[in-house]
């Protein structure tokens, strides 16, 4: 049997025997239809932001403090327990997050053997500081005994100037990428660009910085990018670009060698004079790779099949809404995709979180819903539970 379908397998059986007891969950409040279950961010949290490992086990983070200098907090649940773990802060320095515009916050990924990797764009006081005393990318990763987490460091060794945040990938075989977008000193958007530091060690060190998106594009300051590793090792990158500061086009950015040399797609045109504050999700389904991202007030999703190596077109959220922003998509092992999006938000203000399941084939369910209560600065997440059951968190 394939290794990584034998993990799968293992992964769906152990949530199998926890799927009722979920619902007894302590740290969150329950609401929702037989399919999707909606939880609230342990702790009163904002940011929340879920991964699932190779061996099922649930890992989240979430931002608590004051918007503009915070703290991460990460808890984690096996596939046996009915309960998260006691909450853990994930930065060394107090203070060193930051949460405000919804962009700048954590991200995360489980890697190798489960270890844990979390990448933030650092608050105005965070250390260690940039080149030239520049805001840092920051990065932690759990330590050996899987119980807390390492002194967090900069990765940023050249390619200063963070503005719209940074993301984590990481792979089953070591390696782990910290991306973000920055440009030249004095430059605007147009002079931005993608730039990624790999580690080849599991996080242990991480090399200089290396370009990977067109210099000709631009990049979104103040927009949010994403990362994402799939389980074949090629990585995924999503950013909005600025070309000549009105063309906000979306673009997917792909490396199949471990992030030595990237090939760059247009995925969807917008043009707009302004910085729409965007941020957008990368997953994994089966046999494909699913992206998610905002476009002129609505949201879409496109699904990159793992062979033809194509996205597809882009597919809208169903619907009339408001002020659709922050998109994540996510899949079951069925096939089944849950896609969800916030509404109504802005700036220091909060929203509802709206959903919509789709089908083996594609086409929406009667499985759809929104939900009030997503707070000033937040995100919503998801996972997939057997049985085709979701669940959201926010």
């Amino acid at each position: 049997m394939n290794h990584h379908l034998a993990k799968r397998i293992m992964s769906v059986c152990l949530w199998s025997l926890v799927v009722a007891a979920a619902d007894a969950l302590p740290q969150a409040s329950r609401q929702g239809t037989d399919v999707v279950s909606i939880w609230r961010t342990p702790d009163g949290g904002l940011q929340p932001q879920a991964v699932v490992d190779s061996a099922g086990g649930l890992h989240l983070i979430y931002f608590k403090g004051a918007p503009s200098a915070g703290d991460i907090f990460y808890v984690h649940r096996s596939p046996r327990d009915t309960a998260f773990s006691a909450p853990v802060r994930v930065n060394s320095q107090p203070g060193s997050a930051v949460a405000v515009g919804s962009v700048r916050g954590a991200h995360i990924a489980a890697g190798r053997e489960g270890r844990v990797h979390i990448a933030w764009m650092g608050s105005r006081d965070a250390l260690p500081k940039g080149p030239e005393n520049a805001t840092p990318m920051l990065y932690a990763r759990s330590n050996n005994k899987r119980t807390a987490f390492e002194a967090q460091r900069n990765v940023v060794q050249f390619a200063a100037g963070l503005d719209g945040g940074g993301s984590v990938a990481a792979d089953d075989k070591g390696n782990v990428y910290v991306a973000w977008h920055a440009g030249a000193e004095g430059g605007g958007e147009e002079s931005r660009r993608m730039w990624v530091a790999r580690s080849a060690d599991d996080g242990e060190t991480f090399g200089r910085e290396v370009p990977a998106s067109d210099a000709a594009t631009g990049a979104c300051g103040c927009c949010g990018m994403r990362a994402f590793a799939d389980r074949d090792g090629t990585l995924y990158m999503l950013y909005r670009a600025a070309t000549k500061g009105v063309d906000r086009d979306m673009y997917l950015v792909r490396s199949n060698d471990n992030g030595r040399s990237f090939r760059s797609t247009r995925l969807h045109a917008w043009r707009l004079e302004a910085c729409p504050m965007s941020t957008a999700s990368i997953s994994e389904g089966v046999g494909e790779t699913l992206l998610a991202w905002e476009t002129n007030g609505q949201v879409y999703y496109s699904r990159v099949g793992r062979k033809t190596s194509e996205a597809a077109p882009p597919v809208p959220a169903p619907g009339e809404g408001l002020r659709r922003k922050h998109p994540a998509v996510i899949a079951n092992s069925e096939g089944k995709t849950i896609f969800l999006w916030t509404e109504k938000t802005g700036w220091k203000k909060g929203g509802s979180v709206a959903w919509q399941v789709f089908d083996e084939s594609g086409r929406p369910t009667a499985e759809k819903g929104v939900a009030d209560g997503v707070p000033a600065w937040s995100l919503v997440t998801a996972y997939a539970l057997p049985g085709g059951r979701f669940a959201i968190i926010y």
